[in-house]
């Protein structure tokens, strides 16, 4: 009996997945103006239900959906995106999957249940087809020019310069002029790759992309007179916007977290450290 509750509770738990998949996808089906993508989801939607249904046979009972596990999914799928919400969500579904795998012996459908798991949904979300995707590389251009150039810079001047004012205003417009140079760059490489309109688009992207994360680490030093403050403020914030891109671009390209993340940050404070350094023997060397 004891073992036929935790049976029955893993089962549960894994139909609840299923309905809340099949709510989320259905949901996410509606919203979508593509008809191609439209099918996919509505496809994926289906195959929810069904094991659903299936485990139904076996549980007797209807959980209902997480209402706030869907609501949560919906917004993900406003931004940042379609491709986000659903690979994170075949993430949480990992539990699902072990459960399918040591019921498999018992009941030989769940076998099934845990290939389509793997291996359908997998291909049908590679059939997705999110145009913001195609200037991924471009905001990953953006963003990691902008937090290794610019938070080198700014070590530099914290020590050379020593006066947030100054600091911040020699950081903006050095940002605005790396930003411009990056897209100018960036549109005429992808100018001789495709057309003149996702060329524009996508050095568009690269500009917006470092000119925000230009404005994010300069404001410390608008805000607080303590030079040195102002710079711990800005490297934390440096932290966060890797880690939050770090993991996003880890959810849709399917890339280890922590190496992706260990790596950006090693580069970011690595140029920091040794622009603060070059600010130190400056400002000794010079006088200034």
């Amino acid at each position: 009996m004891y073992m036929e509750n935790i049976i029955l509770k893993k089962l549960l738990r894994a139909q609840k997945d299923e309905i809340t998949g099949h709510t989320i996808y259905t949901h996410l089906a509606g919203q979508e103006k593509d008809p191609a993508n439209q099918k996919v989801l509505s496809d994926m939607a289906d195959e929810e239900m069904n094991h659903y249904q299936t485990l139904a046979k076996y549980t007797n009972q209807s959980p209902e959906a997480d209402k706030l596990k869907v609501s949560v999914y919906q917004m993900f799928s406003c931004f940042p995106g379609i491709t986000f919400a659903i690979k994170l969500m075949e993430r949480s579904e990992d539990k699902s999957q072990t459960v399918y795998q040591e019921l498999g012996q018992i009941y030989p459908e769940f076998i099934k249940i845990k290939e389509e798991e793997d291996v359908h949904e997998n291909n049908l979300t590679a059939m997705i087809k999110e145009s913001k995707l195609d200037y991924l590389s471009s905001v990953i251009l953006g963003m990691n020019d902008a937090l290794i150039e610019l938070t080198g810079a700014l070590a530099g001047f914290t020590f050379a310069l020593q006066n947030s004012l100054i600091i911040a205003i020699t950081g903006i417009i050095t940002g605005i002029a790396a930003s411009l140079s990056m897209a100018s760059s960036q549109y005429l490489a992808m100018k001789a790759e495709s057309n003149n309109t996702k060329a524009a688009k996508a050095a568009a992207t690269t500009g917006i992309a470092y000119l925000i994360t230009v404005i994010l680490l300069i404001i410390p030093f608008v805000i607080s007179d303590n030079v040195f403050v102002a710079m711990i403020i800005t490297l934390s914030i440096a932290t966060i916007i890797i880690g939050i891109f770090t993991f996003y671009y880890s959810v849709v390209k399917e890339v280890n977290f922590t190496k992706k993340f260990l790596e950006m940050l090693s580069l970011s404070f690595g140029i920091a450290a040794f622009s603060f350094i070059v600010g130190y023997i400056l400002k000794k060397t010079t006088g200034i």
